[in-house]
């Protein structure tokens, strides 16, 4: 059974609570906000150290990429949440790098650099949500026709798409 007060909220409970935790080691002078809950650890981080917090994991263990999602929490700002979940298989730990944007400006480096295998994940990202991945080596559609119209995912689309 779930126990909410067993959640860890904030960058310094949760890096007091986690001294050893390779990720928290790695990721203490960039994160800005942390959270441990249901054996979770999501570590936040701003926008423009996104590449670098994925080196500094992939540097501790974390040797696996899985994927990288979006939420869109409209109307609320910031709008966007990006989470990359990334393995250690090693250390059988995973972490997720949360990324928080707003609607004003949907953009974040591309992490393609430090994982290559976050490109079809970065493209699909683009194409329902909208957001924008400076540095990709090929940003373009993946899943809707090119002509498309909108980003399917967010939730100001319309229900049955523009007419």
């Amino acid at each position: 059974m779930y126990q909410p007060e067993s959640a860890l909220i904030g960058k310094a409970g949760v890096f007091a609570a986690m001294p050893e935790n390779p990720a928290v080691i790695a990721l203490a002078e960039l994160a800005i906000d942390a959270k441990f809950d249901r054996n979770e650890l999501s570590i936040t981080v701003a926008r423009q150290y996104i590449v670098a917090a994925c080196e500094a994991v992939k540097a501790a263990g974390y040797s696996f990429f899985e994927d990288v999602t979006a939420v869109d929490w409209y109307p609320q700002e910031p709008r966007f949440q990006l989470s990359y979940h990334i393995l250690s298989l090693s250390l059988k730990q995973r972490v997720r790098l949360r990324v928080l944007l707003d609607s004003s400006d949907a953009s974040v480096p591309s992490i393609t650099p430090a994982w290559p295998a976050a490109n079809f994940y970065e493209r699909e990202v683009f194409d329902l949500f909208g957001i924008d991945f400076p540095g990709h080596p090929g940003l373009t559609r993946i899943m809707m026709p090119v002509d498309w119209k909108g980003h399917p995912l967010r939730k100001d689309y319309p229900v049955e798409g523009y007419r």
